[in-house]
């Protein structure tokens, strides 16, 4: 539908910690979605809170950008950058 239309379609996710006990991964956050989730989007992003206004955005997974990271704020006049 999103080529059809020629629009962005943005779908959220949220994760949850898997405390499985068997894990030493130092950040065991898992998608509560699986796999369904990961193969139904192109482009997946991960949106993480920061300090006070701050946040960040890393592309986790996409097939024609590379990962990478960024930060920016979230004002009461919008998304700006970071302090």
């Amino acid at each position: 539908m999103a080529d059809e239309f020629g629009v962005a379609v943005l779908v959220t996710n949220q994760v949850v910690a898997q405390v499985d006990g068997m894990s030493f991964n130092p950040d065991p956050k898992k998608p509560i979605g699986g796999n369904i989730m990961a193969h139904a989007s192109c482009t997946r992003l991960y949106l993480k809170k920061g300090r006070g206004e701050n946040r960040t955005c890393k592309i986790y997974d996409s097939p024609n950008l590379p990962e990478a990271e960024c930060q920016y704020a979230i004002r009461e006049e919008g998304i700006g950058d970071a302090k």
